[in-house]
């Protein structure tokens, strides 16, 4: 069973209320303090709410000057393609490799700083923390690029990810199981992001799916010979019954 992160269940609240007319098309949101208030959770869950709604084009966020409800609103179940594990993460390669080229060029302090607390938050013992942390890692990185359409595509990469379960499935099953090797992973991306390096990023971001691909095709193999060996079992014991009634 995929369980529903707090922040999608927050997100399906605000586009509720979009949806009912509390906030038009066009007008600004409340600022995150009092969103929060409202829903009783934290700014950090609002904002990341925010950021899967403006992937999916339901609200535009505007630095400097707020969130705003999209004029065109696609629904907030809007059908993804039928895409696997290995689908999404070759797009991830060719796409976010580029995007953290870029983010070198365009990186602030701000958000150096923010990508290395990340990196660190990834190294926490708890799963849903470290996780929650990989995700705002590389849309940070998205953002830091300063490329709208690349943003938006690496938001709805994620939300593949996130959202299809045989996907998502594949991924925990790789990255849960393989919590140092990411951190270590995302600390070379973060390093040469810092170094404002971007051949150095786009290797580093490259390394990082080769090594996660290659993790997929080992648990994929893993499971097909589980299956075989299940299947093996499963005939030998009908045999040796069968030879027993015989």
């Amino acid at each position: 069973m995929v369980t529903k992160r707090l922040f999608q269940s927050v997100a399906e609240q605000i586009a509720h209320l979009i949806d009912e007319g509390a906030y038009p098309p066009g007008t600004r949101l409340p600022g995150e303090r009092e969103l929060a208030e409202n829903l009783g959770v934290s700014r950090v869950t609002i904002r990341e709410a925010e950021i899967a709604l403006q992937a999916i084009g339901r609200l535009e966020i505007k630095t400097g000057s707020g969130v705003y409800v999209s004029e065109n609103r696609p629904s907030l179940g809007e059908a993804l393609p039928k895409a696997s594990a290995f689908e999404v993460t070759e797009a991830r390669l060719l796409v976010e490799s580029e995007s953290a080229a870029l983010a070198a060029h365009n990186i602030s302090e701000e958000s150096i700083e923010r990508l290395e607390a990340l990196v660190d938050q990834m190294g926490s013992h708890n799963q849903d923390e470290a996780n929650e942390a990989d995700e705002q890692f590389h849309l940070t990185i998205a953002e830091a690029s300063n490329n709208s359409a690349m943003v938006h595509t690496v938001k709805s990469l994620w939300r593949m990810r996130e959202e299809i379960p045989e996907v998502k499935a594949t991924y925990e099953s790789v990255c849960d199981h393989d919590a140092q090797t990411r951190t270590e992973e995302h600390r070379a991306i973060f390093d040469a992001l810092k170094a404002r390096d971007p051949a150095g990023a786009r290797n580093a971001m490259r390394e990082h799916f080769h090594r996660l691909l290659e993790s997929m095709l080992e648990a994929t193999e893993r499971r097909a010979l589980e299956e075989v060996q299940q299947q093996a079992s499963e005939s030998r014991e009908r045999f040796l019954a069968s030879a027993k009634i015989g």
